[in-house]
């Protein structure tokens, strides 16, 4: 035999995949180990958790396991699918659910530049009061209030490290730099 202490020789792992294709998974054991908790808080009678801290067997937080998987629907394999599907009667996220996409540090400056703009064209200046929050309408018509006293006095202290188009932005409204 030419595999090491424990291995399986290649004709023994043949064998157990006639007998069971999925006997040796692609996914994580700890995947696994989480989907027989579950079926067997299931087979026991148990509702299907949702939510984390729903139901903690064996140290597992299986609502926690069953948010994910159905949150990561796309990123589970089709065996994993049919097996929440059909066994343990999961279901992937609807678009309601799933947590919007972060922002990006660019798209977060573009919303704090639209606030100051807003402000300057209202008020004239830029010299906003350090505590001073903006209300401004967003992408998708959500109300965002922005803390554009404090965003101001922290691109005036970050001007070295700013590109000049964002310096020229800025100076464009009425930026005082000093």
């Amino acid at each position: 035999m030419e595999s090491a202490a424990g291995a399986l020789s290649a004709e023994r792992r043949e064998q157990l995949e006639d007998i069971d294709p999925s006997w040796c998974p692609s996914w994580p054991v700890e995947w696994q180990r989480c989907f027989h908790l579950v079926r067997m808080h299931l087979d026991a009678g148990g509702e299907l958790p949702t939510e984390p801290g729903d139901v903690v067997h064996q140290g597992e937080d299986l609502g926690r396991w069953v948010r994910s998987v159905r949150l990561g629907w796309d990123n589970l394999t089709t065996v994993q699918q049919w097996m929440c599907e059909q066994v343990l009667g999961v279901e992937p996220a609807g678009e309601d659910e799933k947590p919007l996409p972060r922002r990006s540090q660019a798209d977060k400056w573009a919303m704090n530049y639209a606030a100051a703009r807003q402000f300057y064209e209202r008020e004239g200046h830029l010299r906003v009061p350090r505590k001073h929050v903006e209300r401004i309408v967003g992408e998708g018509q959500e109300e965002r209030e922005l803390r554009l006293g404090a965003w101001i006095g922290n691109q005036r202290s970050r001007a070295a490290t700013l590109t000049p188009e964002r310096i020229e932005q800025l100076s464009a409204i009425g930026m005082r730099w000093t």
